[in-house]
């Protein structure tokens, strides 16, 4: 199995991962984190699918046309609540990044006509239709995010006295409503994820 091969199988498996826990924690929380959980499992199952390997299956070419406006009518629902601030707009700039991508990556996108999904490979230098200066504004975005996420995970000293856990005598109820430290790895991933799929570019 060749390099972009692998890659494209490893965000496959680690988008759709993400997405499925997304899709979880859409059970429980509050409205607003209901809301981020729905976003984020759709951000996670369109990247996993954007980068199944052509090995496995081959994307029609109206699919691209598909993302575009699945994307983008998750944009439009984002920026209804991104005044509120938070994960809003980060949600808000990964759906237009996604609208971007499949737009870049759709046939006949690129000058040689050539695009193609992630899992193809064929998002080597100049393969695929992007725009050089907005792709690094949203390279340079998600690297700043991946690193202030990756920064929040590590753990604060606990003070004197507290037990690890915070005193709750050990984690209780389901996985998914219990350490919000995974939430934040979730997010890491597909930060991770979506600045490697800017980089086929």
């Amino acid at each position: 199995m060749h390099g972009p091969a692998l890659s494209g199988w490893l965000l496959m498996v680690l988008c759709g991962a993400t997405g499925a826990y997304c899709l979880l924690r859409t059970r429980n929380g509050t409205e607003r984190e209901r809301r981020s959980a729905r976003a984020e499992a759709l951000m996670g199952f369109g990247m996993a699918a954007m980068a199944v390997p052509a090995a496995l299956l081959a994307l029609p070419e109206w699919m691209w046309a598909v993302y575009a406006v699945v994307f983008g009518a998750a944009s439009l629902h984002a920026v209804v609540y991104a005044r509120g601030g938070g994960h809003h707009l980060h949600h808000l700039v990964g759906s237009l990044a996604m609208v971007y991508m499949a737009v870049a990556m759709a046939p006949g996108a690129a000058h040689t006509g050539t695009g193609g999904h992630l899992g193809h490979g064929a998002g080597t230098a100049g393969s695929a239709g992007g725009i050089p200066a907005l792709t690094g504004v949203l390279l340079v975005y998600y690297a700043l995010y991946v690193l202030r996420s990756a920064g929040r995970l590590i753990p604060a000293p606990a003070p004197a006295g507290i037990a690890a856990g915070g005193g709750r005598g050990g984690m209780t109820g389901p996985a998914w409503d219990a350490p919000p430290e995974l939430a934040l790895a979730c997010r890491l991933t597909m930060g991770i994820a979506m600045f490697a799929m800017l980089l086929t570019l």
